[in-house]
């Protein structure tokens, strides 16, 4: 294995994916602890973050977020959702970030000794196998801890090393208690302390809708 100098590391995050695993363990993800969690481990290259965005509401909750990445190391990938009305009349939403993630994987394998994976979408066992032949370790990162599990078996099995989650909660999770007054959201938003804005604006809107791939 490398040493930790030269060990270089990719993070790819799969927005709506980390989102909601986290979300069904009950915690926050702390965007600045995850990244200085993983510049411990090694020489951090990049860090992508990926989630589609709803273009057509006036105010979309995940923006702060987003601007928030941009300004503070992350390499923050969008694009517009597209809506649409099934045969039996439900509104879906469709916003799949897999190909995006695939390109840049694929593009960045020969500049990394290991890519680290936020997902546990089964799509992505293809991409970690083709990286893994390009001599790139994959860590997977999601959980097993939930009933069903977060994870797709085949992704785990196709990953050279599994992280659960749960193991990183206490490195990468935040206090709900220092969260601040909702006003301090609005006014802080290109700065740290919007860090302490609850993860709940990572998913689109779209409780009441069905989300496609």
């Amino acid at each position: 294995m490398p040493s930790t100098t030269s060990n270089k590391i990719a993070l790819f995050i799969d927005g709506a994916n980390l989102y909601a695993t986290a979300k069904t363990l009950g915690f926050d993800i702390d965007y600045k602890r995850l990244l200085r969690e993983f510049q411990s481990r090694g020489n951090l290259i990049r860090a992508f973050y990926y989630t589609a965005i709803i273009e057509d509401q006036e105010y979309s909750s995940i923006r702060p977020l987003i601007d928030w990445l941009d300004y503070n190391g992350y390499t923050v990938v969008t694009k517009a959702t597209k809506e649409f009305v099934d045969q039996t009349g439900r509104r879906k939403v469709k916003g799949n970030m897999d190909i995006e993630l695939a390109v840049d994987a694929m593009e960045l394998a020969e500049h990394v000794d290991q890519i680290v994976l936020f997902s546990g979408d089964g799509d992505f066992r293809s991409l970690v196998e083709a990286v893994q032949r390009r001599g790139v370790r994959v860590t997977v990162v999601s959980t097993i801890a939930s009933q069903p599990p977060m994870i797709a078996d085949e992704l785990r099995r196709q990953a050279d090393v599994f992280t659960d989650l749960v193991e990183l909660q206490s490195k990468l999770g935040r206090d709900p208690a220092e969260r601040p007054a909702a006003r301090e959201h609005r006014e802080s938003r290109h700065t740290p302390q919007f860090l302490h804005r609850s993860t709940s604006t990572i998913a689109p809107r779209g409780d009441e809708e069905d989300f496609e791939d």
